[in-house]
């Protein structure tokens, strides 16, 4: 059954009652040759045209790959039993379910995350396959950016991938998120100061890599030196273990921090193979021993250096790699 969401009179009112499966009081239902009634053939067709973009927005939303397919299943699921002869665009309608349902997903995902043992980030996916991940721009697709998302509330969020990812239409946006369009706006805002806020202007594609490699050279020798250059001062490392691997328990601050936490990490090399990825649109490496992947590194940089340093290492969150 589709979720009863609140309508209101005119045109907003009749995009709702088609979300909904159902009709505004006094029209009929449309049925006939001309209307949007479908086949199941008919309907996976449509679905599979949209998908890409429904992964693209609850991933965002999310942060993981798993959670992610799990709500595109249901929006399938929900697509299959709902009235698509009333559904006048096929596409909105999806979007719409999508991103409503990862509103509700990300309020609980949010809750369970202050349980999470250790630093939480999110599942890494590979985009060399698919750069754009359903989007018209690589918007709120970097590690760094949805760890920030995180701290906006679930309708920022919304808002913010819509229209940085999408290019969603203000107006449109307000509909899928049941607000005006004056505040719409004040979401996308807020979310793109706080954002400005706590992230410096990111480095040119090539020098991330010269950094990340720089980065790893430096760790595999334990040069504390090396690696007190290379951070900004205020670098910050993230190691994702999950309570299952072997990674710290909290997150570590500042240059000389991170490079003896680094350095008291040199015996994890041992028996290590890198291997080059793209994840999340940037360049990263995974870790991998006796031909398992037993991690994903990336770092952010800057002009200070290199901001951040992230190790995804719960097991869990590197099937999809």
């Amino acid at each position: 059954m589709m979720p009863t969401w609140s309508v209101g009179t005119g045109k907003a009112a009749g995009l709702a009652y088609a979300a909904t499966g159902s009709a505004p009081p006094g029209q009929p239902r449309r049925k006939g040759p001309h209307s949007m009634e479908t086949t199941l053939d008919d309907a996976a067709a449509v679905f599979a045209e949209v998908r890409p973009r429904l992964f693209g927005i609850a991933y965002r939303m999310l942060g993981t790959a798993t959670d992610a397919e799990d709500l595109v299943q249901e929006v399938w699921i929900r697509w299959q039993t709902c009235d698509r002869s009333v559904v006048q665009n096929p596409a909105a309608y999806l979007a719409t379910t999508a991103t409503r349902l990862a509103i509700n997903a990300t309020q609980s995902a949010y809750a369970r995350r202050e349980s999470y043992v250790g630093p939480w980030l999110p599942e890494p996916v590979d985009t060399s396959a698919d750069p754009q991940l359903g989007a018209e721009r690589a918007s709120a697709l970097e590690l760094g950016v949805l760890l920030l998302l995180e701290k906006l509330t679930p309708t920022e969020r919304a808002a913010y991938v819509l229209r940085e990812a999408f290019d969603y239409p203000y107006q449109q946006i307000a509909e899928i998120v049941q607000t005006t369009e004056a505040t719409a706006r004040q979401y996308v805002s807020r979310a793109r100061k706080h954002l400005a806020a706590e992230r410096r202007a990111p480095v040119d594609p090539t020098e991330q890599r010269r950094l990340l490699t720089a980065f790893v050279n430096a760790a595999q020798a334990g040069d504390l030196s090396a690696l007190e250059e290379l951070f900004a001062a205020d670098v910050v490392s993230y190691s994702d273990g999950g309570g299952v691997a072997r990674a710290t328990k909290f997150v570590v601050t500042g240059a000389d921090a991170v490079a003896k936490l680094v350095r008291a990490w040199s015996n994890f090399w041992e028996n290590v193979r890198t291997a080059p990825a793209t994840l999340n649109g940037t360049d990263a490496l995974l870790l991998q021993r006796d031909g398992v992947t037993i991690g994903a590194l990336t770092v952010v940089g800057s002009a200070a250096g290199i901001d951040q340093v992230m190790w995804v290492l719960n097991p869990a969150k590197l099937t999809t790699l």
